[in-house]
């Protein structure tokens, strides 16, 4: 089958996943939570690439080339550059004290985001165990996506657009945290991106940590709660995010620890954890933050309207950049942060875009998506043939 199975994977992240192309359409997605019932199950999703593989009828070396969603040569000077800074920072003057504490934390995170893209860059072990064959019998070939290239594809190579502006905007991924660009036919052009530090759904995850809600995936309780609340701290969180010209946006680093400590993060076997990411400079504005079951107040009800609106002011401001930018009136929505249906269902009010397609999936787990037709569409260069559906 020359070209025609294409083993898509989010693995080693939240929300694990495969999804498998046969002859350019789509013939299953699944995510790895539905076998070990753990949400927003992280690791190698092994069961969904078997559930794949039987529901197609055929075997791993029936596959033409297998995909991830993680590139770790992608911008790779820009990860260097970082992590050298951040070490260099944490290890301070060689005669002054510093905290030895903080500097074995950053080193060990280090080491294992090194391990990681270790992992990512070579599948083959894990696939191979996962299946009970040997790699001689993994004959595909084997590609790394860019995260978010991923993302984009996900949204535009099955949207009914032929050509589309494109926007694929979440926490992070290969240090990338936003991407737009635009799609046309079986390519994609990237226009512009926000590098980490910076991060919507970082703003989103630290602030929903603060209101009591710890766990990976709780972002959507605070979408939920800002309703009952009034935005009386939106100048706060216009300190917070701030909006910079052609689209960018910057945090104010003062209120976050990610860029500057080590912050525990577990994406093996299991449900994702993210350590404390909000800094004290959140209690100074807000003042305590809410303890996990305790009462919902009106603070709480307030701080998560605030954020809510400030999501969606810096979400539009993005959006009127890209439709200043390309003139299309089409749009392709993507990332974990493309969930918050709120601000979705007032793009059409507060944009110049007439079309919306948000893929179904829109978070990592559809990156397995994308990641098949990235390979099918961009790097094969076939035409698009498979459309699904969307609002």
């Amino acid at each position: 089958m020359s070209d025609s199975a294409i083993l898509g994977l989010n693995a080693y992240h939240g929300d694990s996943s495969a999804a498998l192309l046969l002859n350019g359409d789509l013939a299953m997605a699944v995510e790895e939570e539905r076998f070990n019932r753990i949400k927003h199950a992280a690791g190698f999703p092994a069961q969904s690439i078997k559930y794949c593989l039987q529901a197609a009828g055929i075997s791993i070396e029936d596959v033409d080339h297998v995909g991830i969603s993680r590139d770790p040569s992608a911008h790779l000077h820009r990860k260097i550059l970082f992590a050298a800074t951040k070490l260099a920072r944490s290890i301070g003057p060689r005669s002054g004290p510093h905290p030895q504490g903080s500097n074995r934390g950053i080193v060990a995170t280090v080491a294992d985001r090194l391990a990681n893209a270790a992992r990512v860059r070579d599948l083959k072990d894990d696939l191979a165990v996962a299946l009970g064959v040997s790699k001689a019998q993994l004959t595909g070939q084997f590609h790394n996506i860019e995260h978010h290239r991923a993302h984009l594809a996900s949204s535009f190579f099955v949207s009914p657009f032929e050509r589309a502006a494109l926007l694929s905007i979440d926490g992070f991924g290969d240090f990338i945290s936003t991407m737009w660009g635009t799609g046309e036919g079986n390519s994609i052009e990237v226009l512009g991106h926000v590098e980490y530090p910076h991060s919507t759904g970082i703003l989103y995850t630290a602030t929903t940590q603060f209101l009591g809600f710890p766990h990976y995936g709780d972002e959507g309780k605070v979408m939920g709660l800002a309703p009952y609340g009034k935005p009386r701290c939106i100048e706060e969180f216009r300190d917070i995010i701030r909006t910079e010209e052609d689209g960018q946006f910057r945090l104010n680093l003062d209120y976050f620890r990610h860029h500057a400590e080590a912050v525990e993060m577990t994406w093996d076997e299991g449900s994702p954890a993210i350590g404390r990411i909000f800094s004290d400079e959140y209690a100074s504005a807000f003042g305590p933050p809410r303890i996990q079951g305790s009462p919902l107040a009106v603070r709480e009800h307030d701080i998560a309207s605030s954020l809510q609106l400030r999501l969606e002011e810096v979400g539009f401001h993005i959006l009127n950049h890209l439709h200043e930018e390309t003139g299309l009136t089409d749009l392709g929505l993507s990332g974990g942060v493309a969930y918050n249906s709120v601000m979705n269902g007032k793009i059409l009010l507060n944009t110049p875009f007439r079309r919306v397609f948000v893929q179904a999936a829109a978070g990592d787990s559809g990156t397995a998506l994308g990641v098949c037709h990235e390979i099918h569409n961009h790097v094969l260069k076939h035409e698009r043939a498979s459309v699904l559906g969307g609002s």
